[in-house]
């Protein structure tokens, strides 16, 4: 049996424009909205942006916020965004009383912009004690929804830059599973000195607006944005009489298990997962009208994308641009907010050009440049994260149907182990050598060694999928960050403690080391991280996606943030705790 699923409704505010049809001007007109910056406070104004054309007052005043009121410009933005999706669906509060309804978004940053502005201060007194978990990027997720006047079962997913595009994948799996009626999915992030100065680490910024796939391309801009999409079946957009915007026709999520911040040289991951996404819709490569690419702008992640494209389409590449010479690389959001492009696109019937391209560099494809009308059927979409996270989604003008998951079969915890003490990681030399541990931190070697650990008593390889549940992620590496940040300047950030604290390093790392290729999530719902991760499980070996799915809950407290929690009054949490589960098809044992 198969299942159609529409795409009703859609929000979207970006550096280009603060709704559709301003963003639709700009791509039309060629308009880029990357300049210098002008609401974050950084001391590298050499650096190009691509920020929201709007400040945070300005934002709390389109929202109906309180002047006053402390809210990070994620929530801001996400809201907005939201809020316009759920307008332009046409839905109203006792429609969505009636219905099951899920907020799914995607953020990595979360609203470290309040926690960069009170770090100090709540190190000094408890003025500021009310936020210490703005960072949170579950707590975000919860007061866009809030914001935006939103009553749904609210989850957060974090796999760096493919975030959004994950949640909106997420989304529609779960409507096809029948988990959900109605779906708001995509992703938030606004500019941060955290993630400024740790990409700058990396020395992959540039001082001039970016010209992915150029020869001379020099690398990225940061951006910032929001954009949500409204999923449903198909019946019930007919039976509320809602537009239809696009069907969802197929999707993908590989991991290229490489390393944790570059791509490998045959764009292993990327090629996977567009496969996945045009073999599930059943088309032919030739029927793709345009690919909205990842394109950075970076040396590598061009020059991989590109290698992934030429094996997938050989010498039949379709139009390919990529957008964020326009917004900025609007990093977890970014795949939503390509997404909307894109269907602003299909519906307006032009490809949006690759700006400040040139020159062509032998190793990447041509990006489109042309001018003029054309009818996009099929739009294929690509979002690839740290941690080898590698999204595509396909979008269909056309009525697509997708599969339905088989309820016939059924999944079960086959194993588990559980962290005891922290002298039980002395025990990791017998899956690792101590030389190769030098550069783990604690975090890390207790999610290896429970990992390792349950699949070795399984007698499994290799998973066929890696999903990982916490609520703050690698929390000691990212108070340093900030800490550095605080006490010696912007120039302090490590590349190697960047490249590590993101949400989703333990599911990269994990399957770096265990060779999976296969999907990859992390999950970050506080408490609720691990039934997100558990049920996404189930799930994957319903749809007959896998037979073996490692699933871990990992999660650090700091010293630091021990005193913290005290002080707030708040309740104590272990230094380490990980448990790893291993979780089957039950015939499969």
């Amino acid at each position: 049996m198969k299942q159609r699923i529409a795409i009703t409704g859609s929000g979207i505010i970006c550096a280009i424009g603060t709704d559709k049809k301003t963003v639709s001007d700009a791509l039309v007109a060629r308009k880029s909205g990357i300049q210098g910056m002008k609401y974050l406070p950084s001391c590298h104004k050499d650096l190009l942006v691509g920020e929201v054309k709007q400040s945070d007052e300005e934002l709390k005043i389109s929202l109906g916020i309180r002047a006053d009121k402390i809210v990070s410009r994620t929530v801001l933005l996400g809201a907005y965004a939201v809020r316009q999706a759920l307008d332009d669906a046409g839905l109203k509060l006792p429609y969505l009383k009636t219905r099951r309804v899920c907020f799914i978004s995607g953020t990595t940053v979360g609203g470290m912009d309040v926690t960069e502005r009170f770090y100090h201060s709540i190190l000094a007194d408890d003025t500021y004690l009310d936020y210490l978990d703005a960072f949170d990027c579950g707590k975000s997720s919860v007061d866009i929804a809030e914001l935006a006047g939103l009553d749904a079962d609210t989850c957060t997913v974090s796999t760096a830059c493919s975030s959004a595009l994950n949640a909106i994948i997420l989304g529609t799996r779960m409507l096809l599973a029948g988990e959900a009626d109605l779906i708001v999915a995509g992703g938030a992030e606004s500019l941060s000195l955290f993630h400024l100065n740790g990409f700058k680490s990396l020395m992959i910024l540039s001082s001039e607006p970016c010209r992915p796939f150029d020869a001379s391309r020099s690398g990225l801009n940061l951006g910032e944005g929001a954009a949500y999409v409204v999923l449903e079946r198909f019946e019930d957009a007919v039976a509320r009489h809602a537009e239809v915007s696009a069907f969802i026709a197929g999707y993908g999520n590989r991991c290229d298990a490489f390393h944790q911040t570059a791509t490998s040289e045959n764009g292993e991951g990327a090629y996977l997962a567009m496969q996945d996404a045009l073999c599930m819709a059943g088309i032919d490569y030739t029927q793709v009208d345009y690919i909205n690419a990842h394109g950075t702008g970076t040396l590598n992640n061009d020059q991989s994308e590109s290698v992934a494209l030429k094996r997938l389409f050989g010498g039949n590449i379709p139009p390919v641009s990529s957008t964020k010479s326009f917004t900025g690389h609007t990093t977890s959001a970014s795949g939503a907010i390509e997404t909307v492009i894109s269907l602003i696109a299909m519906r307006n019937h032009y490809i949006p050009v690759n700006l400040g391209w040139q020159t062509a560099d032998a190793n990447c494809i041509v990006p489109f440049m042309g001018n003029g009308q054309c009818r996009l059927q099929y739009v294929l979409c690509n979002s690839f994260g740290f941690g080898g996270n590698d999204t595509s989604l396909l979008l269909s003008q056309q009525e697509s149907e997708l599969p339905l998951s088989d309820s016939k079969v059924e999944a079960e915890i086959l194993s588990g182990y559980e962290l005891k003490d922290l002298d039980e990681l002395k025990l990791l030399k017998q899956f690792i050598p101590p030389i190769e541990q030098r550069r783990m931190d604690l975090l890390t070697k207790a999610a290896m060694y429970t990992s390792l650990k349950v699949l070795s008593e399984m007698d499994i390889s290799s998973p066929d999928a890696i999903i990982v549940a916490t609520s703050h992620g690698m929390l000691a590496n990212s108070e340093k960050i900030l800490r550095g940040i605080d006490t010696l300047g912007e120039d302090s950030v490590s590349p190697t403690l960047f490249m590590q604290s993101t949400h989703n390093t333990l599911a990269g790392i994990l399957a770096v080391r265990l060779k999976c290729h296969g999907y990859n999530m992390t999950y970050v719902q506080g408490e609720d991280s691990l039934r997100w991760a558990i049920a996404d499980a189930r799930m994957l070996i319903t749809e007959g996606k896998a037979k073996v799915v490692l699933v871990g809950c990992h999660d650090e407290c700091t010293g630091q943030y021990a005193s913290f929690l005290k002080r707030a009054g708040k309740k104590e949490l272990p230094c380490i705790s990980s448990k790893s589960l291993v979780i089957v098809k039950k015939d499969n044992k």
